[in-house]
This record gives C-alpha cells, structure tokens and sequence, in this order.
C-alpha cells in the first residue's frame, strides 16, 4: 500500500529529529506492508497553528485536491501531527484525511488508529495532553524569562535607536556586539543592552531636551530630525510615534521591562497593563537622566488628566470617522490625540476604549490599500516584462483571461507580487504563493520595498525546484533561494531572446 510520511521538528531537535521519526516510520512501514512514496517534511516549525506549517498545509491541500497517489499517511506520534490547543481541530484535518479515504497512522503510540472505541478515547486523550503539554512548557518558559529579567538580562526584541544589543558568556563578560538580525548561538550566553554610537545617544537626550525644557511635540521633534537627515535605527524617517515611544521607554533609563505585549501559545496578541508588567530597575547603563525621563511621563500623563472619559471617546469617535480604523499607530500619529497608552490605562484595553466607540476590530485593515496598489501596478510590470522580452527579440503571448505569459511558445510565465510586512522586530518578510491552477513553468516573484510602493527585487522561481505551495521570504534566505535572486528582470528578458545558429555555434 502506498503511503505519504509526515514529520516535524519543532526546539525537541534530538529526541525528535526528523531522521528519527522517518527511521521509526520506515521500520513501521516496513513491518506493515506500506511503501513511503512522498515525504511531508515541516523544519523547525511550532505544533500549535496549521499558519506556520507549510508542510502540513501542502499535505491537507493535496488531500482536498484529491491529488495523491498513496492512501495512507503516516506519522510519528500525536504530538508531531499537532499540538493543537483545540483538540478538536486536530481530530479535523484527520477527518478531512478520512473523507478522502486516506487512514492516518501513528507509528510510536500503543494503539491502533481503526476507527474502534478505545482507539478513539486514546486519541481524544493524547491530543488534550500534547496541548497540556505546550502549556505547561509556556509557563516553565515564561518564568524563567522573568528570572532572566530580574537578573538584567535582554529577553529578545530590538535593542532601538541609540542602544546596542551586547552578548556576555555565562559570567557576564564581553563577548560581541550583535548587529541587527544576529542571534546568540549558545543556550548559556545572555544579552544585555549598552549605550550605541555617540550620536544615536545624543539624539536621544536631545528629543528629551526638546520635548521637556523647550516644550516641542513630538511631530515638531520629529520634522526637525528629518529635516537634519536623521533616521532611526532602522534607516526611516522619524514619526511622532516613534518619538513617542523613545519619550516613554524605560530602558533608556536602564530599566529591563518584559510582557509589555504577550503572544502566549500564538493564539492571540494582548498589550498587557503595566501591572503585569515585570520590571527590573537600573540594570542597563542609562543614557537619559531619570528625572527628565519621568518628567517626560508626567507632560504626557498631564495632556491627558483634564479630559474625562466622555471627551477622550469623543476624541477617539471623531479620528475613527476621520481616518475610518483606529490601532495604536493610528492614535500616536495624531498631533491633538492623546497617546493609546492613556486610552489602555483609562480603560483597561484598547479593545474596550474601541468597543465604546462603537469600532471592533477582527484585523489591521492597513494592507486593503497597499492590496490595491499592488493590483494597479500588476498589470504595468506584466506590460514592461512583455516589452523587455519583445526587445531582446522574443515574442510573447498573453491569456486574456489568466494572465499567464508564454514565450516563444517555450515556456510559461505568472507574475507574483509580494508586499513587504514587518515582523514586531522590525525584520521584513515576504510572502509568495505560487499560483496551483495555471501551473506556470517560471513564477516571476517581485518583492515590494518597505514602504510597497517601488520593486525592492526579482525572484525567478522555476517550477521544477518548488515543491511547496508557497513561500516565505526573509532579506537572506540562503542559496537554495537567493541563487534565483536577480536586481532587475534583464535575465529574464536574455531568457527570452532569440539567437542565430551561427552565433549559439
């Protein structure tokens, strides 16, 4: 009987390796008379969402699609076909997998997947404790970074303008400056937060000076830094949010601050009040005087005191019918609003300062407009690809109704645009899907730059060397992926010229 294997590997990387758990598949598939024809493979990937695990969702696509060519799937255990914090949604993809007449195996449990009564009890059991298991982890795993944090150690995120994230050995000397997107390699070294260059440092005192002893705004500061040319630390223009957040930041006092922003289980983003926050004060160097850090707060708790409830929700009714959403960016960019730091200490939650207004929320709508400037540009890049390959001496035929480009009758072309996101570290990811109904032999990838306006680079992805439905693009992706990279599409246009026999001899 054919069958398709699948594994993961989520951080238990020896107990667990994906050799292990295809060896013990094998020996099951051995044994019981199946052949593995297709391997299932998610790399270091978290069991608690399907979002994250593109092997697993190729795998339920191709089941839904009805194209495989095995009826059996086999996996490891329990746990690596998911650690879902729902155990129903576990037994769902396995149903989705029965109604195709597939039967999923677990090759390391004590039972029999057959359908039978105490097959089913001991699978309903299993799934609750795989999902028990991930949150009794988190909490073990939360309190150790609240230790680490008391003890004045970074805890992951993005050291800011004007610091430095520091990597210190388990004795707390100095071993290197990170820079930006660099990770610690070892599990016994620490990070710590230190002064940045002298002018980064300056210009933090200098927007406290500004907004304290000269009484600016934090959108006149910010003007006047651009106008200076000064960008922040990850090369953009200042905004009066990013003002904002440098004027109310304790670590440039030298306090470690944790679970401002928790993300427990990946199932839900909460911005914690400051009671829960966990705080360690003066364990990093300051490069801002205390007194005018807090003076600071005070201007800006101050703005806010002579405005009640009913003003503050009129204020934020009256920017929801002006802008048409509300989120914490939206709030700190204006100049007469109070900053969404009031709005959650007034109300105990964004959410509910919303929910007063009369505005819920279910996502950041933001990416609606940048959707449709992609859209618009869509069909310019298709007319300049069309051009750049009839110019180089090629010829182009284009579906009316897929878009899809064939040339020279040789091949076939679909055109992907990716829009930049930025992770809450600030690192930019991009997403590529590639299209399953036309098939194309080359998916032409163009990603956006940060602001989704101009092309930032080409991907030219060639369907033979992509297996997987879609992609997830980080800056360096390693030659596997970067190899297909190109700055403009002059090798694509050569792809497509014609030479003579004389001249290809």
């Amino acid at each position: 009987m054919r069958a398709a294997a699948y594994v993961r590997m989520s951080t238990d990387l020896q107990q667990y390796s994906t050799e292990n758990q295809l060896s013990a598949i094998m020996r099951f598939a051995s044994a019981r008379g199946f052949e593995v024809v297709r391997v299932y493979e998610d790399m270091g990937k978290s069991g608690l969402r399907i979002e994250s695990r593109d092997a697993l969702q190729s795998l339920m696509n191709d089941v839904a699609t009805r194209q495989t060519d095995y009826s059996a799937i086999l996996v490891y255990d329990i746990s690596r076909w998911g650690r879902f914090q729902d155990a129903d949604e576990s037994a769902y993809y396995e149903h989705l997998c029965s109604r195709a007449g597939i039967r999923v195996h677990y090759c390391a449990e004590q039972f029999e997947n057959d359908g039978s009564m105490t097959s089913n009890v001991m699978k309903a059991m299993k799934r609750l404790m795989a999902g028990e298991y991930s949150r009794e982890l988190s909490a073990k795993v939360f309190a150790g970074q609240c230790r680490l944090i008391e003890k004045g150690f970074r805890q992951g995120g993005m050291a800011g303008y004007g610091l430095r994230r520091l990597l210190v050995d388990e004795r707390g000397d100095r071993k290197a400056e990170l820079r930006h997107g660099q990770r610690k390699s070892l599990q016994t070294d620490r990070v710590v937060l230190v002064p940045g260059p002298d002018h980064e440092t300056e210009t933090v005192r200098r927007i406290y000076r500004l907004f304290v002893h000269e009484g600016r705004a934090e959108s006149t500061i910010a003007a006047t830094l651009n106008l200076e040319g000064i960008v922040t630390d990850l090369g953009r223009p200042w905004t009066r949010g990013t003002v904002h957040e440098v004027l109310t930041n304790p670590k440039y006092i030298g306090d470690n601050v944790f679970n401002r922003v928790s993300f427990k289980l990946k199932q839900r983003r909460v911005i914690n009040s400051s009671a829960a926050w966990v705080r360690a004060e003066g364990v990093f160097p300051a490069i801002v005087d205390p007194v005018l850090h807090h003076a600071a707060l005070d201007i800006i708790s101050a703005r806010s005191q002579r405005l009640s409830d009913d003003e503050l929700l009129e204020r934020l009714r009256s920017l929801l019918q002006e802008v048409g959403t509300l989120s914490s960016l939206v709030i700190n960019e204006q100049d007469q609003m109070p900053s969404s730091s009031v709005y959650r200490s007034r109300f105990g939650s964004l959410l509910r300062a919303y929910s007063l207004v009369g505005y819920m929320p279910e996502h950041d709508y933001a990416y609606l407009a940048i959707n449709r400037e992609l859209r618009r540009q869509h069909p310019e890049i298709i007319r300049n690809i069309i051009a750049g390959i009839e110019a180089a001496g090629g010829a182009v035929a284009s579906d009316p109704q897929s878009g899809l480009l064939t040339v020279n009758g040789e091949f076939s072309l679909s055109l992907v645009i990716a829009r930049c996101q930025m992770t809450p570290a600030g690192f930019p990811r991009w997403h590529i899907r590639f299209d399953a109904d036309l098939v194309p032999d080359i998916t032409v990838a163009v990603r956006m730059d940060h602001t989704n306006r101009h092309a930032l680079d080409y991907y030219l992805l060639p369907r033979i060397d992509m297996s997987v439905p879609k992609l997830r693009l980080a800056q360096e992706n390693g030659l596997s992926l970067d190899g297909y990279r190109f700055d403009t599409l002059e090798f694509l246009f050569s792809l497509g010229s014609r030479a003579r026999f004389s001249e290809a001899a």
